[in-house]
């Protein structure tokens, strides 16, 4: 039977109105599991109007009480984490307990959002001049737009929304069309924790609806993840329009593995973050750079062996590493780069199109593809794939396998294998990406740090989550005070100064 879903605006299901659908299909079989309404313009605009006038009542709750609110979903969130996962790997294809760290990893910025009170006191000075205090404050921005991808439904949002609603804004969320089901039941978990209808709306849509949500006056502020193409319009669009936006696009992070590494563990970190998720990931591990010849014949070798011990399943196969790719546009694109790169020259050491896959071959499967003896002039080096493929670049020598990342005109994550302190203290200092992980193969930040890319991989000044997101989400007020003392000083007509 093929679920007819909906909206979520003034705290409850509404039925799409334009008469436009998308279909929400299971990756596991091909097969349509539920249709989505596209909303019109006059739809997202009657979302952005019940936003508006929901979040004047919002901002007025002190931050504690908002942080309760915050409190309170986290534990009927958590009460919901095996069907919320469950259902989130139906739509997506990605596992039932990857589908869970999806979930726990959107569920820690919320629980570092409950923090708001500590987080939006101010600055104050007293006496900054005689009689004088000067003091800030942090106001919310009124209605905040987030625009959140397929490959991770439950995290992102919650990332994005987390912060925004503690800070006293509205939120008005457009989640992917192709697995919208757990960002509408996140949104309604959030009114039965007491989060008053209309402060948080999911309308659901194509370009339209974004086009609709950049454009709009009375959005203050955008958040988006996707390609970096899309990324650097909204950006553009966003901006000219007058809001705050942070926009983050692709990747191409890279592995290096420097002579002195334990292959063991570097193998073992790559086959996780390179194949996890059948690589549909922004920080998957696409690249890895052994140094050395002698480091990258050892280390092809432990791939290889490992990558035949993988096993692709259906989603909902607890023994299964990875499961189907998103949809068939996703499985046609990295056959298609497999293609691009045998032709480039590259050696296809593995290739996943020969792989056993599971089902009766209409789910949208690929195996673990392995490239060796990659060059960087190559596509399959340059451009973000998005799949379970690895490539291995060779570098003769630390300073070559440095540049790789730091010339790549994608800067998200990075990591280093080695033993090495001053390699690694070196690495970290140089090496031009927004996140390096030392050891760690996917070095995204706990929630009370931030996460951010740099170069081409990220628009705009302040990264998702940590300290960073309370500054997107608010604007700085600042007051200079003096009460009158019964002094009449006369008029001034020289710029004040406090000395």
């Amino acid at each position: 039977m093929v679920r007819e879903l909906t909206h979520f605006i003034g705290g409850k299901q509404v039925p799409g109105t334009s008469g436009e659908y998308g279909d929400v299909l299971d990756p596991n079989t091909g097969r349509v599991q539920a249709r989505v309404p596209l909303a019109s313009r006059e739809e997202v605009e009657a979302a952005l109007a019940d936003a508006e006038a929901a979040q004047r009542e919002w901002a007025g709750w002190n931050p504690q009480r908002r942080a309760r609110v915050l409190l309170r979903f986290l534990r009927l969130a958590d009460a919901e984490r095996d069907s919320l996962a469950r259902l989130l790997s139906s739509e997506h294809g990605k596992t039932i307990a990857d589908a869970d760290g999806d979930l726990q990893r959107g569920l820690e910025v919320v629980e570092f959002a409950a923090g708001i009170p500590h987080l939006l006191k101010g600055d104050f000075t007293d006496s900054a001049g005689t009689g004088i205090d000067v003091y800030s404050m942090r106001q919310p921005l009124g209605v905040i737009a987030g625009i959140t991808p397929f490959n991770f439904p439950a995290m992102i949002p919650l990332w994005q929304a987390a912060p925004a609603l503690a800070c006293g804004n509205a939120f008005v969320l457009k989640p992917s069309e192709r697995d919208p089901s757990v960002p509408l039941r996140l949104a309604e978990l959030f009114v039965e924790a007491g989060l008053p209808p209309g402060v948080l709306n999911v309308v659901n849509g194509d370009r339209l609806a974004v086009e609709t949500l950049l454009t709009d006056p009375r959005v203050g502020g955008v958040g988006f993840v996707g390609s970096t193409a899309v990324a650097e319009h909204v950006y553009t669009v966003a901006s000219a329009n007058g809001k705050r936006a942070q926009c983050f696009g692709g990747a191409k992070n890279h592995l290096i593995v420097m002579p002195d590494a334990d292959l063991d563990q570097a193998a073992d970190a790559l086959i996780g973050a390179g194949y996890g998720s059948a690589g549909e990931r922004c920080m998957a591990i696409s690249v890895a750079v052994p140094v050395g010849e002698e480091t990258a014949e050892a280390l092809v070798a432990k791939l290889v062996e490992r990558i035949g011990e993988l096993r692709v399943g259906l989603s909902d196969d607890p023994a299964a590493d990875f499961g189907p790719l998103v949809g068939a546009d996703a499985l046609e694109r990295v056959r298609g780069y497999l293609d691009v790169g045998v032709a480039e020259g590259a050696r296809l050491v593995v290739d996943g199109r020969q792989a056993e896959l599971p089902g009766n071959g209409d789910g949208f499967f690929v195996g673990a593809s392995l490239f060796d003896h990659v060059t960087p002039d190559m596509r399959v080096y340059r451009e973000e794939i998005f799949g379970p493929v690895l490539s291995v670049v060779r570098a003769a020598s630390y300073e070559e396998a440095l540049r790789l990342p730091t010339e790549h005109e994608y800067g998200n994550g990075v990591a280093i294998f080695t033993r090495d302190g001053d390699t690694a203290r070196d690495f970290t200092r140089r090496v031009n990406t927004g996140m390096v992980g030392v050891n760690v193969p996917i070095p995204v930040p706990v929630a009370y740090h931030g996460f951010g890319g740099w170069k081409r991989s990220a628009f705009g000044d302040l990264n998702q989550f940590g300290t960073d997101s309370i500054r997107f989400c608010t604007r700085t007020k600042t007051v200079t005070s003096r009460w009158p003392s019964g002094l009449r000083e006369g008029a001034s007509f020289v710029i004040p100064t406090m000395g």
